[in-house]
């Protein structure tokens, strides 16, 4: 059975295994020392201490399966300005008011709204896909349909 491959920047990637790492050292570390102590204090039966860092074990090792998996799933993409916006463009666009934002095109995993990163599966990242300098995109976002035009493509 083959996983679906998970498409993403280089720079997500990088973040990914910089967080599988802290999780299996420095995270490993600190829940074996709260282990530690809790069974040092005696009885383990009604131990509220010992039990809350089981579940911290149990969460941190889960989620070490899953960034691994993410991480041998992973696509990187290069980006290409050639063929207009695509994962790890930073694209520049004005509303129908005049209003300029910034976003980059980054895969499902590397999301951060606030910080102007979208899903290229998103409405909007997918209204955005191949788009040039000039084009005019239509969204159709929760409060409606907003109208855009891209000021700009580029890729670092």
């Amino acid at each position: 059975m083959t996983q679906e491959r998970i498409t993403m920047t280089q720079r997500g990637y990088d973040k990914l295994a910089e967080t599988l790492h802290h999780l299996k050292t420095v995270r490993r570390e600190q829940i074996s020392e709260y282990m530690g102590t809790a069974i040092a204090d005696g009885d383990l039966r009604e131990s509220a201490a010992y039990d809350e860092a089981r579940m911290q074990q149990s969460e941190n090792e889960a989620r070490i399966v899953e960034i691994e998996n993410q991480l041998e799933r992973a696509l990187i993409i290069e980006g290409d300005a050639s063929k207009g916006a695509g994962l790890g463009a930073k694209i520049r666009v004005r509303d129908e008011k005049g209003n300029e934002r910034h976003f980059e095109l980054v895969g499902t995993y590397e999301v951060d709204v606030p910080q102007g990163r979208v899903s290229d599966a998103s409405p909007f990242g997918q209204a955005l896909a191949g788009k040039r300098e000039g084009d005019i995109i239509t969204v159709q976002l929760p409060k409606g349909t907003a109208k855009f035009e891209v000021l700009s493509v580029e890729y670092d």
